[in-house]
């Protein structure tokens, strides 16, 4: 028989990470070994495993809790074990969720309504360097690819706030602090507001900002 896929799940609602791995663990192909409460602690969790060669195959986490979002935690995973591969199991289905995640790493990204037989496939691909999205996410993702929007309107709410904030002359650590995210993220969003505009610096963003009269001060 093949070895289960090892899994690490980490989700801030001890009573979600229950239930999570009560439907796992009915899985022949998937191992439920470790928890953890947050992205801190899923990196501790980790270096402690690594220690003793025992990494996981795929951690599955959320992409809201406290202390290291879950886009962080992404980027730092993927980053520091190139051989563990990142699933996202939220509630949160926005794109610009679904676009930071990704760009940090995650190797698929599930809404919490999955069933089992999803989440499993999920853990499966992501073993075999292969993408898994929630159906939902997947048909929104083409329909940007098929008709994708321009100009303004075609940053997301939180793009947009971050443009608002370049026009106004804030670094990006500043932009981190005043919309309460981690200063990894204010730069994914940064990257994003150039790339969807097609510009190719921060002061060409802050000129559309001012044009656009979105300015506002730094708080």
């Amino acid at each position: 028989m093949p070895r289960p896929d090892r899994v690490l799940i980490v989700d801030d609602h001890a009573v979600v990470r229950r239930g999570i791995r009560a439907y796992l663990e009915a899985l022949d192909e998937v191992e439920v070994v470790a928890e953890a409460g947050d992205g801190e602690e899923a990196l501790e969790v980790l270096a402690a495993m690594a220690v003793h060669q025992e990494l996981p195959d795929v951690v599955l986490l959320d992409l809201v809790m406290p202390r290291m979002d879950g886009v962080t935690a992404t980027a730092r995973i993927t980053g520091q074990y190139p051989t563990v591969r990142v699933v996202v199991l939220t509630s949160f289905g926005e794109m610009e969720r679904v676009h930071a995640a990704l760009s940090s790493g995650a190797a698929g990204y599930l809404l919490k309504t999955a069933g089992p037989a999803e989440v499993a496939a999920a853990i499966g691909a992501a073993t075999r360097d292969e993408t898994f999205l929630d159906p939902t996410v997947a048909r929104r993702l083409t329909r940007e690819m098929v008709s994708p929007p321009t100009g303004l309107g075609a940053l997301t709410g939180r793009e947009r706030d971050v443009l608002i904030l370049v026009g106004a002359g804030c670094s990006n650590r500043e932009i981190a602090e005043e919309l309460a995210i981690s200063e990894r993220t204010a730069r994914t969003h940064v990257s994003n507001v150039l790339r969807k505009l097609q510009l190719t610096s921060r002061t060409q963003a802050a000129l559309v900002a001012v044009r656009e009269g979105l300015v506002r001060p730094c708080q």
